[in-house]
């Protein structure tokens, strides 16, 4: 069981009550919003551990909410929406959101996001090794192996991995990356990031399993796969 309290805020009863009970059954406590406003009051008053938002409500848009929730406290945000849209992804996850789910959704793959999301609520120390298959990358050192066997990686290379591994498990947009890795340049281009992936992804994942390390969130951007 977990103590972790659940805001959910959507306009619409039905999904709350979906949510509810997906959540309650997974041992979280929950808290419902049906508007900005009541999200707002709400993650106040309760201090909620994670917070499962909607887009579009009936009072403002979803979007406003995640920067104001993010000053507020330490909540995992994960945005669940009916907008698809690339743009919607990333100004969601830029503006602070941890991680985004297309409605409909599955009810697992979201329990899922959520767990993975929470692993990594608050300022927890780094810590010194991180495994993502057979690929660990060893922060102290700024070392990675594969299998056992050191990897040559380039400092771009190796700071496009350290950059997904801060977030492990959930999508990076591809301007978070371009700033991590290439913090001087004014001009960031996504073509760069692309080279960088794909010598990376020749380097540390198999040959005939291209994404089984590092996936493509198309148009937003890249997720480090971690096991659990």
């Amino acid at each position: 069981m977990s103590d972790a309290t659940i805001l959910v805020v959507d306009d619409e009863q039905s999904l709350r009550r979906l949510l509810r009970n997906t959540l309650e059954r997974a041992g979280y406590v929950v808290v419902e919003a049906a508007n900005g406003a009541e999200a707002l009051k709400a993650a106040e008053r309760y201090t909620p551990t994670a917070i499962l938002l909607d887009l579009g409500l009936p009072d403002r848009d979803g979007l406003s909410l995640v920067p104001l929730l993010r000053k507020m406290g330490e909540a995992t945000i994960l945005v669940v929406s009916a907008r698809d849209e690339t743009d919607q992804k990333v100004a969601a996850l830029d503006l602070g959101a941890d991680d985004y789910v297309t409605k409909p959704f599955d009810s697992e793959e979201l329990l899922a996001r959520l767990r993975v999301a929470l692993r990594h609520t608050g300022h927890r120390p780094k810590p010194k090794s991180l495994r993502a298959g057979d690929v660990e990358i060893d922060f102290e050192h700024r070392r990675v192996r594969r299998a056992g066997e050191d990897v040559h990686l380039t400092r771009k290379e190796y700071d496009v991995l350290a950059c997904l591994a801060d977030a492990p498990g959930r999508v990076v947009t591809h301007q978070r990356i371009l700033a991590a890795a290439w913090p001087l340049d004014h001009d960031r281009k996504i073509e760069y990031l692309r080279i960088v992936i794909r010598n990376l992804r020749q380097k540390i994942e198999p040959a005939d399993a291209i994404g089984s390390v590092v996936a493509n969130e198309l148009g937003v951007g890249y997720r480090l796969l971690t096991p659990g």
